[in-house]
Protein backbone atom coordinates (compact mmCIF):
# COMPACT_ATOMS: atom_id res chain seq x y z
CA UNK A 1 0.00 0.00 0.00
CA UNK A 2 1.37 3.50 -0.62
CA UNK A 3 2.61 5.05 2.50
CA UNK A 4 2.52 9.13 2.66
CA UNK A 5 4.05 11.77 5.28
CA UNK A 6 1.90 14.57 7.14
CA UNK A 7 -0.23 16.36 5.18
CA UNK A 8 1.06 20.38 4.35
CA UNK A 9 -1.50 23.02 4.83
CA UNK A 10 -0.06 26.03 2.60
CA UNK A 11 3.32 26.79 0.51
CA UNK A 12 5.84 29.33 1.26
CA UNK A 13 4.85 32.77 -1.01
CA UNK A 14 8.43 33.33 -3.17
CA UNK A 15 7.34 36.78 -3.91
CA UNK A 16 7.28 37.77 0.17
CA UNK A 17 9.45 35.19 1.70
CA UNK A 18 11.44 36.96 3.45
CA UNK A 19 8.54 38.95 5.23
CA UNK A 20 8.22 36.77 8.43
CA UNK A 21 12.01 38.01 9.00
CA UNK A 22 11.22 41.62 8.68
CA UNK A 23 8.10 41.48 10.62
CA UNK A 24 9.57 40.21 13.47
CA UNK A 25 13.10 41.19 14.04
CA UNK A 26 14.16 43.55 10.76
CA UNK A 27 17.65 44.55 12.66
CA UNK A 28 18.88 41.07 13.12
CA UNK A 29 21.10 39.25 10.47
CA UNK A 30 19.50 37.37 8.07
CA UNK A 31 21.84 35.57 6.06
CA UNK A 32 25.86 36.03 6.74
CA UNK A 33 28.95 34.86 5.10
CA UNK A 34 32.46 35.15 6.47
CA UNK A 35 32.99 38.24 4.17
CA UNK A 36 29.55 40.49 5.27
CA UNK A 37 26.34 40.15 6.55
CA UNK A 38 22.95 41.58 5.83
CA UNK A 39 19.85 42.37 8.24
CA UNK A 40 16.39 41.47 7.76
CA UNK A 41 15.61 45.44 6.59
CA UNK A 42 19.17 45.45 4.15
CA UNK A 43 17.48 42.56 2.69
CA UNK A 44 14.67 43.14 1.36
CA UNK A 45 15.68 46.82 0.28
CA UNK A 46 18.57 45.15 -1.90
CA UNK A 47 16.50 42.86 -3.46
CA UNK A 48 14.01 45.32 -3.89
CA UNK A 49 16.68 47.31 -6.00
CA UNK A 50 17.89 44.47 -7.92
CA UNK A 51 14.62 43.59 -8.86
CA UNK A 52 13.90 47.16 -10.24
CA UNK A 53 17.39 47.54 -11.93
CA UNK A 54 16.95 44.13 -13.64
CA UNK A 55 13.46 45.70 -14.98
CA UNK A 56 14.68 48.21 -16.33
CA UNK A 57 17.56 46.42 -18.02
CA UNK A 58 15.08 44.50 -20.29
CA UNK A 59 14.33 41.67 -18.60
CA UNK A 60 10.34 41.14 -18.09
CA UNK A 61 8.59 38.19 -16.62
CA UNK A 62 9.16 34.81 -17.23
CA UNK A 63 12.54 35.05 -19.24
CA UNK A 64 15.40 33.19 -18.24
CA UNK A 65 17.85 34.47 -15.70
CA UNK A 66 21.16 32.53 -15.91
CA UNK A 67 23.66 32.47 -13.46
CA UNK A 68 27.09 31.52 -12.67
CA UNK A 69 28.15 31.95 -9.36
CA UNK A 70 29.81 30.36 -6.38
CA UNK A 71 28.17 30.73 -2.97
CA UNK A 72 28.18 33.94 -1.98
CA UNK A 73 25.28 36.12 -0.40
CA UNK A 74 24.81 38.04 -3.33
CA UNK A 75 23.68 34.89 -5.26
CA UNK A 76 21.01 34.67 -2.51
CA UNK A 77 19.74 38.67 -3.19
CA UNK A 78 19.79 37.73 -6.85
CA UNK A 79 17.43 34.54 -6.42
CA UNK A 80 15.21 36.93 -4.38
CA UNK A 81 15.33 39.42 -6.55
CA UNK A 82 14.23 36.96 -9.19
CA UNK A 83 11.18 35.63 -7.40
CA UNK A 84 9.88 39.40 -6.73
CA UNK A 85 10.31 40.12 -10.67
CA UNK A 86 9.06 36.68 -11.88
CA UNK A 87 12.35 35.98 -14.18
CA UNK A 88 12.74 32.13 -14.47
CA UNK A 89 16.27 31.09 -12.51
CA UNK A 90 18.54 29.44 -14.27
CA UNK A 91 21.68 28.34 -11.86
CA UNK A 92 24.74 27.60 -13.63
CA UNK A 93 27.05 24.93 -11.10
CA UNK A 94 30.11 26.53 -10.73
CA UNK A 95 32.25 23.69 -11.99
CA UNK A 96 30.96 23.98 -15.13
CA UNK A 97 33.50 24.22 -18.58
CA UNK A 98 32.35 26.46 -21.07
CA UNK A 99 30.65 23.35 -23.75
CA UNK A 100 28.21 23.21 -20.65
CA UNK A 101 27.84 26.31 -19.95
CA UNK A 102 26.84 26.74 -23.59
CA UNK A 103 24.46 23.63 -23.42
CA UNK A 104 22.75 25.07 -20.34
CA UNK A 105 22.25 28.84 -22.24
CA UNK A 106 21.46 27.08 -25.27
CA UNK A 107 18.44 24.83 -23.66
CA UNK A 108 17.32 26.99 -21.22
CA UNK A 109 16.98 30.16 -23.67
CA UNK A 110 18.55 32.41 -21.46
CA UNK A 111 18.47 36.29 -21.74
CA UNK A 112 21.23 37.39 -19.45
CA UNK A 113 23.72 35.81 -17.79
CA UNK A 114 25.18 37.04 -13.72
CA UNK A 115 29.02 35.16 -13.65
CA UNK A 116 31.75 35.98 -11.22
CA UNK A 117 34.60 37.54 -12.84
CA UNK A 118 36.88 35.19 -11.91
CA UNK A 119 35.32 32.80 -15.01
CA UNK A 120 35.96 35.37 -17.55
CA UNK A 121 38.58 32.83 -19.44
CA UNK A 122 35.81 30.11 -19.52
CA UNK A 123 32.61 33.46 -19.81
CA UNK A 124 35.32 34.42 -22.85
CA UNK A 125 35.55 30.39 -24.22
CA UNK A 126 31.77 30.02 -24.55
CA UNK A 127 30.01 30.31 -28.09
CA UNK A 128 26.38 30.85 -26.66
CA UNK A 129 27.69 33.74 -24.50
CA UNK A 130 27.84 36.47 -27.47
CA UNK A 131 24.07 35.93 -28.34
CA UNK A 132 22.47 36.24 -24.96
CA UNK A 133 20.04 39.06 -26.27
CA UNK A 134 20.97 41.30 -22.80
CA UNK A 135 24.25 40.39 -22.59
CA UNK A 136 26.23 39.54 -19.11
CA UNK A 137 26.74 41.25 -15.96
CA UNK A 138 29.73 40.57 -13.91
CA UNK A 139 30.25 40.12 -9.91
CA UNK A 140 33.25 41.94 -8.76
CA UNK A 141 34.64 43.29 -12.54
CA UNK A 142 38.28 42.85 -13.11
CA UNK A 143 37.77 46.29 -14.53
CA UNK A 144 36.55 49.21 -11.90
CA UNK A 145 35.20 51.34 -14.41
CA UNK A 146 33.31 48.41 -15.82
CA UNK A 147 29.96 48.07 -14.45
CA UNK A 148 29.05 45.22 -12.63
CA UNK A 149 26.01 42.95 -10.16
CA UNK A 150 26.90 45.17 -7.34
CA UNK A 151 25.62 48.35 -9.21
CA UNK A 152 22.06 47.25 -8.96
CA UNK A 153 21.99 47.54 -5.65
CA UNK A 154 21.43 51.67 -5.78
CA UNK A 155 18.16 52.67 -5.93
CA UNK A 156 16.78 52.48 -9.11
CA UNK A 157 16.96 55.58 -11.27
CA UNK A 158 12.82 55.48 -12.10
CA UNK A 159 10.04 53.86 -10.58
CA UNK A 160 9.19 50.33 -11.78
CA UNK A 161 5.82 48.25 -11.86
CA UNK A 162 6.20 44.59 -12.01
CA UNK A 163 4.54 42.73 -14.20
CA UNK A 164 1.96 40.30 -12.40
CA UNK A 165 2.37 36.43 -12.76
CA UNK A 166 1.08 32.99 -12.07
CA UNK A 167 1.70 30.39 -8.91
CA UNK A 168 1.79 28.03 -11.24
CA UNK A 169 4.41 30.26 -13.93
CA UNK A 170 8.27 28.63 -14.05
CA UNK A 171 10.21 29.98 -11.27
CA UNK A 172 13.52 27.88 -11.86
CA UNK A 173 15.28 25.48 -13.87
CA UNK A 174 17.86 23.41 -12.44
CA UNK A 175 19.91 21.07 -14.70
CA UNK A 176 20.54 17.18 -13.26
CA UNK A 177 23.74 16.50 -12.85
CA UNK A 178 23.61 13.76 -16.44
CA UNK A 179 24.77 10.67 -14.44
CA UNK A 180 22.55 8.33 -16.52
CA UNK A 181 22.90 10.57 -19.51
CA UNK A 182 22.16 14.47 -20.87
CA UNK A 183 21.46 16.94 -18.58
CA UNK A 184 17.68 17.72 -18.22
CA UNK A 185 15.92 21.21 -17.26
CA UNK A 186 13.98 20.59 -14.39
CA UNK A 187 11.49 23.18 -14.46
CA UNK A 188 9.62 24.39 -11.05
CA UNK A 189 7.07 26.55 -10.66
CA UNK A 190 6.52 29.46 -7.86
CA UNK A 191 3.57 27.03 -6.21
CA UNK A 192 6.06 23.54 -6.86
CA UNK A 193 8.70 25.49 -5.26
CA UNK A 194 6.48 26.82 -2.24
CA UNK A 195 5.29 23.43 -1.46
CA UNK A 196 8.72 21.85 -1.58
CA UNK A 197 10.05 24.91 0.92
CA UNK A 198 7.15 24.29 3.08
CA UNK A 199 8.05 20.69 3.36
CA UNK A 200 11.82 21.07 4.48
CA UNK A 201 10.46 23.69 7.35
CA UNK A 202 7.95 20.47 8.01
CA UNK A 203 10.30 17.23 8.25
CA UNK A 204 13.15 19.82 9.86
CA UNK A 205 10.76 21.48 12.23
CA UNK A 206 12.78 24.58 11.28
CA UNK A 207 11.63 28.13 13.13
CA UNK A 208 12.76 31.36 13.44
CA UNK A 209 15.46 30.25 16.06
CA UNK A 210 17.31 28.35 13.62
CA UNK A 211 20.45 28.48 12.52
CA UNK A 212 20.90 26.67 8.95
CA UNK A 213 24.33 26.16 7.21
CA UNK A 214 23.98 24.61 4.19
CA UNK A 215 27.32 22.98 3.74
CA UNK A 216 26.74 22.73 -0.38
CA UNK A 217 26.20 24.45 -3.51
CA UNK A 218 23.62 27.09 -3.35
CA UNK A 219 23.12 26.38 -7.73
CA UNK A 220 22.29 22.91 -6.60
CA UNK A 221 18.48 21.99 -5.40
CA UNK A 222 19.36 21.07 -2.01
CA UNK A 223 21.55 24.14 -0.92
CA UNK A 224 18.65 26.11 -2.30
CA UNK A 225 15.45 24.64 -1.14
CA UNK A 226 17.29 24.59 2.83
CA UNK A 227 18.74 28.10 2.51
CA UNK A 228 15.01 29.46 1.74
CA UNK A 229 12.85 26.93 3.86
CA UNK A 230 14.72 28.85 6.66
CA UNK A 231 14.53 32.22 5.69
CA UNK A 232 10.57 31.68 5.18
CA UNK A 233 10.12 30.84 8.74
CA UNK A 234 12.89 33.65 9.81
CA UNK A 235 15.85 31.82 10.47
CA UNK A 236 19.38 32.87 9.80
CA UNK A 237 21.22 31.31 7.35
CA UNK A 238 25.16 30.74 6.93
CA UNK A 239 26.75 30.72 4.04
CA UNK A 240 29.66 28.96 3.24
CA UNK A 241 31.51 30.17 0.75
CA UNK A 242 33.91 26.80 -0.10
CA UNK A 243 32.91 23.26 1.79
CA UNK A 244 35.92 22.11 3.72
CA UNK A 245 36.83 22.24 6.91
CA UNK A 246 39.24 25.83 7.01
CA UNK A 247 35.98 27.58 5.88
CA UNK A 248 33.42 25.63 7.77
CA UNK A 249 34.69 25.01 11.13
CA UNK A 250 35.20 28.95 12.15
CA UNK A 251 31.42 29.08 11.16
CA UNK A 252 30.54 27.23 13.15
CA UNK A 253 32.48 28.55 15.98
CA UNK A 254 31.60 32.04 15.04
CA UNK A 255 27.32 31.21 14.54
CA UNK A 256 26.54 28.73 16.16
CA UNK A 257 24.26 26.80 13.34
CA UNK A 258 21.46 24.70 14.67
CA UNK A 259 20.84 22.75 11.71
CA UNK A 260 23.67 21.88 9.46
CA UNK A 261 23.55 20.23 5.34
CA UNK A 262 25.95 18.60 4.16
CA UNK A 263 26.63 16.10 1.60
CA UNK A 264 28.50 12.85 2.35
CA UNK A 265 32.33 13.77 0.88
CA UNK A 266 32.15 17.05 2.98
CA UNK A 267 30.98 15.79 6.22
CA UNK A 268 33.45 13.26 5.49
CA UNK A 269 36.43 16.12 5.41
CA UNK A 270 34.68 17.69 8.14
CA UNK A 271 34.92 15.13 10.55
CA UNK A 272 38.04 13.68 9.51
CA UNK A 273 39.78 17.24 10.36
CA UNK A 274 42.30 17.52 12.98
CA UNK A 275 40.96 20.38 14.71
CA UNK A 276 37.95 19.47 14.67
CA UNK A 277 36.32 19.27 18.07
CA UNK A 278 33.34 17.77 19.79
CA UNK A 279 32.98 21.42 21.23
CA UNK A 280 32.06 22.70 18.03
CA UNK A 281 29.02 20.54 16.92
CA UNK A 282 26.98 21.26 20.10
CA UNK A 283 24.75 23.88 18.87
CA UNK A 284 23.53 21.65 16.32
CA UNK A 285 20.04 20.02 17.01
CA UNK A 286 20.22 18.21 13.38
CA UNK A 287 22.66 16.97 10.43
CA UNK A 288 20.80 16.30 7.56
CA UNK A 289 23.18 14.67 5.01
CA UNK A 290 21.97 13.30 1.69
CA UNK A 291 22.36 13.52 -2.06
CA UNK A 292 24.56 10.28 -2.34
CA UNK A 293 24.74 7.38 0.28
CA UNK A 294 25.84 7.89 3.21
CA UNK A 295 28.86 5.73 4.21
CA UNK A 296 28.26 3.53 7.52
CA UNK A 297 31.63 4.08 8.12
CA UNK A 298 30.69 7.79 8.33
CA UNK A 299 28.23 7.63 10.61
CA UNK A 300 29.97 5.69 13.15
CA UNK A 301 32.79 8.29 13.00
CA UNK A 302 30.08 11.58 13.22
CA UNK A 303 28.51 9.79 16.24
CA UNK A 304 31.92 9.31 17.79
CA UNK A 305 32.95 12.92 17.67
CA UNK A 306 29.78 14.73 18.15
CA UNK A 307 27.47 12.03 20.53
CA UNK A 308 24.72 11.72 18.02
CA UNK A 309 23.58 10.74 14.88
CA UNK A 310 24.01 11.38 11.42
CA UNK A 311 20.30 12.06 9.92
CA UNK A 312 20.33 10.97 6.22
CA UNK A 313 17.90 11.77 3.83
CA UNK A 314 16.39 11.45 0.27
CA UNK A 315 15.91 14.13 -2.26
CA UNK A 316 15.66 14.59 -5.96
CA UNK A 317 15.82 17.83 -8.04
CA UNK A 318 12.64 16.97 -9.15
CA UNK A 319 10.48 16.50 -5.90
CA UNK A 320 12.80 18.53 -3.31
CA UNK A 321 13.42 16.56 0.16
CA UNK A 322 11.12 13.51 -0.05
CA UNK A 323 12.28 11.06 2.97
CA UNK A 324 14.20 12.26 6.32
CA UNK A 325 14.42 10.18 9.43
CA UNK A 326 12.23 12.52 11.93
CA UNK A 327 14.71 14.77 13.73
CA UNK A 328 12.92 14.36 16.79
CA UNK A 329 11.69 10.11 16.43
CA UNK A 330 13.92 7.63 15.78
CA UNK A 331 16.81 7.74 13.62
CA UNK A 332 18.10 4.64 12.33
CA UNK A 333 21.62 4.20 10.82
CA UNK A 334 21.82 3.42 6.97
CA UNK A 335 18.04 4.51 6.81
CA UNK A 336 16.98 7.66 4.54
CA UNK A 337 14.34 8.14 6.26
CA UNK A 338 10.47 8.10 6.34
CA UNK A 339 8.47 9.81 4.08
CA UNK A 340 8.41 13.80 4.52
CA UNK A 341 4.84 16.00 5.03
CA UNK A 342 3.29 16.61 1.45
CA UNK A 343 4.69 13.08 -0.12
CA UNK A 344 2.93 9.98 -0.69
CA UNK A 345 5.43 7.33 -1.63
CA UNK A 346 4.68 3.39 -3.41
CA UNK A 347 7.15 0.48 -4.09
CA UNK A 348 6.66 -0.80 -7.12
CA UNK A 349 7.89 -3.95 -9.37
CA UNK A 350 8.79 -3.08 -12.80
CA UNK A 351 5.37 -3.45 -14.40
CA UNK A 352 4.37 -0.85 -11.80
CA UNK A 353 2.79 -3.10 -9.33
CA UNK A 354 3.08 -2.20 -5.48
CA UNK A 355 4.99 -4.59 -3.56
CA UNK A 356 4.93 -5.51 0.17
CA UNK A 357 7.17 -4.17 2.89
CA UNK A 358 10.23 -5.35 2.93
CA UNK A 359 10.50 -5.95 -0.94
CA UNK A 360 12.92 -4.07 -3.24
CA UNK A 361 11.43 -2.30 -5.81
CA UNK A 362 10.95 1.14 -7.95
CA UNK A 363 10.36 3.64 -5.82
CA UNK A 364 7.14 6.35 -7.18
CA UNK A 365 6.29 9.85 -5.71
CA UNK A 366 3.32 12.08 -5.32
CA UNK A 367 3.45 15.52 -4.01
CA UNK A 368 2.69 19.26 -5.01
CA UNK A 369 6.23 20.04 -5.12
CA UNK A 370 6.87 17.68 -8.27
CA UNK A 371 8.17 19.66 -10.88
CA UNK A 372 5.85 21.06 -13.72
CA UNK A 373 8.09 19.03 -16.51
CA UNK A 374 11.39 18.87 -18.04
CA UNK A 375 11.93 22.13 -19.83
CA UNK A 376 11.74 22.05 -23.15
CA UNK A 377 11.12 18.21 -23.17
CA UNK A 378 7.66 17.11 -23.25
CA UNK A 379 8.77 13.41 -24.50
CA UNK A 380 11.35 12.96 -21.54
CA UNK A 381 8.55 14.38 -19.06
CA UNK A 382 6.01 12.21 -19.84
CA UNK A 383 8.48 8.70 -19.70
CA UNK A 384 9.07 9.96 -16.15
CA UNK A 385 5.53 11.40 -14.59
CA UNK A 386 2.23 8.82 -15.40
CA UNK A 387 -0.82 10.55 -13.83
CA UNK A 388 0.73 12.71 -11.19
CA UNK A 389 3.48 9.96 -10.15
CA UNK A 390 7.16 10.43 -10.98
CA UNK A 391 9.38 7.17 -10.99
CA UNK A 392 12.21 8.39 -9.46
CA UNK A 393 14.52 5.83 -10.75
CA UNK A 394 15.93 4.82 -7.38
CA UNK A 395 15.49 1.34 -6.16
CA UNK A 396 14.26 0.94 -2.54
CA UNK A 397 12.39 -1.20 0.56
CA UNK A 398 10.31 -0.09 3.18
CA UNK A 399 10.31 -2.15 6.69
CA UNK A 400 7.69 -2.27 8.66
CA UNK A 401 7.47 1.21 9.69
CA UNK A 402 7.35 2.51 6.45
CA UNK A 403 11.52 3.42 6.61
CA UNK A 404 13.24 3.84 3.19
CA UNK A 405 16.35 2.04 2.33
CA UNK A 406 18.44 3.18 -0.30
CA UNK A 407 19.63 -0.08 -2.73
CA UNK A 408 21.13 1.77 -5.93
CA UNK A 409 20.08 3.34 -9.11
CA UNK A 410 17.90 1.24 -11.22
CA UNK A 411 19.86 2.59 -14.54
CA UNK A 412 23.75 1.95 -12.39
CA UNK A 413 22.66 -1.75 -11.37
CA UNK A 414 25.52 -4.33 -12.51
CA UNK A 415 24.21 -7.67 -13.93
CA UNK A 416 26.59 -10.20 -12.89
CA UNK A 417 26.06 -13.87 -13.51
CA UNK A 418 22.34 -13.05 -13.67
CA UNK A 419 22.86 -11.31 -10.12
CA UNK A 420 21.71 -7.68 -9.09
CA UNK A 421 24.76 -5.72 -7.82
CA UNK A 422 24.57 -2.26 -6.30
CA UNK A 423 27.23 0.00 -6.87
CA UNK A 424 26.60 2.31 -3.13
CA UNK A 425 26.70 -1.89 -1.36
CA UNK A 426 30.06 -2.31 -3.06
CA UNK A 427 31.49 1.37 -2.28
CA UNK A 428 30.56 1.01 1.70
CA UNK A 429 32.29 -2.22 1.92
CA UNK A 430 35.40 -0.61 0.51
CA UNK A 431 34.99 2.78 3.06
CA UNK A 432 34.75 0.55 5.84
CA UNK A 433 38.59 -0.04 5.02
CA UNK A 434 40.36 2.65 7.56
CA UNK A 435 42.76 3.14 4.14
CA UNK A 436 39.89 4.16 1.81
CA UNK A 437 39.00 7.51 1.25
CA UNK A 438 36.71 7.43 -0.96
CA UNK A 439 35.36 4.91 -3.47
CA UNK A 440 33.49 4.59 -6.83
CA UNK A 441 32.10 1.22 -8.76
CA UNK A 442 31.08 0.60 -12.01
CA UNK A 443 30.02 -2.76 -14.31
CA UNK A 444 32.30 -3.85 -17.44
CA UNK A 445 31.10 -5.62 -19.45
CA UNK A 446 31.97 -9.37 -20.22
CA UNK A 447 31.20 -12.10 -22.13
CA UNK A 448 31.15 -14.41 -20.03
CA UNK A 449 29.59 -12.72 -16.60
CA UNK A 450 27.72 -10.11 -18.51
CA UNK A 451 29.17 -7.68 -16.07
CA UNK A 452 32.41 -7.78 -14.02
CA UNK A 453 32.77 -5.05 -10.86
CA UNK A 454 35.39 -2.45 -11.34
CA UNK A 455 36.05 -0.25 -8.15
CA UNK A 456 38.17 3.02 -8.32
CA UNK A 457 39.93 3.62 -5.05
CA UNK A 458 41.61 6.54 -3.44
CA UNK A 459 43.52 6.06 -0.21
CA UNK A 460 43.98 7.80 2.89
CA UNK A 461 47.53 9.37 2.71
CA UNK A 462 47.52 8.82 6.70
CA UNK A 463 47.50 4.98 6.68
CA UNK A 464 49.40 1.77 6.00
CA UNK A 465 48.68 1.32 2.23
CA UNK A 466 46.66 -1.74 1.49
CA UNK A 467 47.12 -3.58 -2.09
CA UNK A 468 44.23 -4.14 -4.37
CA UNK A 469 44.38 -7.79 -3.42
CA UNK A 470 43.81 -7.54 0.41
CA UNK A 471 40.96 -4.53 -0.14
CA UNK A 472 39.24 -7.18 -2.53
CA UNK A 473 39.86 -9.53 -0.11
CA UNK A 474 38.21 -7.37 2.80
CA UNK A 475 35.33 -6.65 0.40
CA UNK A 476 34.53 -10.07 -0.12
CA UNK A 477 33.99 -10.53 3.72
CA UNK A 478 31.59 -8.11 4.24
CA UNK A 479 29.66 -9.30 0.77
CA UNK A 480 31.01 -12.44 -0.55
CA UNK A 481 30.69 -12.48 -4.66
CA UNK A 482 29.57 -8.64 -5.01
CA UNK A 483 33.04 -8.05 -4.26
CA UNK A 484 35.17 -6.18 -7.43
CA UNK A 485 37.15 -8.66 -9.78
CA UNK A 486 39.50 -5.23 -9.98
CA UNK A 487 40.52 -1.84 -8.31
CA UNK A 488 42.12 1.08 -9.62
CA UNK A 489 44.11 3.62 -7.69
CA UNK A 490 43.59 6.92 -7.92
CA UNK A 491 44.99 10.29 -6.16
CA UNK A 492 41.60 11.82 -6.85
CA UNK A 493 37.72 10.96 -7.11
CA UNK A 494 35.89 12.30 -9.83
CA UNK A 495 32.81 14.22 -8.88
CA UNK A 496 29.96 15.26 -10.71
CA UNK A 497 28.64 19.08 -10.61
CA UNK A 498 26.26 17.95 -7.84
CA UNK A 499 28.81 16.52 -5.43
CA UNK A 500 28.34 12.72 -6.31
CA UNK A 501 30.66 10.08 -7.51
CA UNK A 502 30.87 10.59 -11.03
CA UNK A 503 30.15 7.07 -12.61
CA UNK A 504 30.05 8.14 -16.13
CA UNK A 505 33.53 9.88 -15.65
CA UNK A 506 34.71 6.44 -14.25
CA UNK A 507 32.96 4.55 -16.99
CA UNK A 508 34.84 6.81 -19.52
CA UNK A 509 38.21 6.16 -18.02
CA UNK A 510 37.47 2.37 -17.91
CA UNK A 511 36.88 2.31 -21.92
CA UNK A 512 39.86 4.50 -22.27
CA UNK A 513 41.60 1.95 -20.46
CA UNK A 514 40.02 -0.77 -21.95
Amino acid sequence: MPFAGPDLSTPVQLSTLLQAGVDATPDDVAIVSAEMSWTWRELQSVVDNVAANLVLKGLRTGDRLACLMPNRTHLLILYLASFKAGFVLVPLNYRYTPSEIDYALNVSGASLLVYHSERETDIAASNSVPDLPLGLIPYRPLKDTDAGFEDLYSEPDSAVVFDKFDKTDPAAIFFTSGSTGKPKGVTHSHQSLGWMFAAVVGACGLTANDVLLPGSSMSHLGGFMFSFAALSEGGRVVIARVYDATEILPLMRQEKPTVLCMLPATLMGLVRDKSAKEEDFKSIRLCRCGSDKVPEELEIEFEALTGYKVDEGYGMSEVGLAALNPPEGLIKMGSIGTANPGYEMSIRDDQGVEVMNGTIGNLWMKTPSLMTGYWNNPEETDNTVHDGWIDSGDIMRADEQDYLWFCGRKKQIIVHDGSNIFPQEVEEALMAHDAVSAAGVIGLHDLVHGENVRAYVVLRPDHALPSALELIEFARTRIGYKAPEEIIFLSEMPINPTGKIDRVRLKTMAAAHH
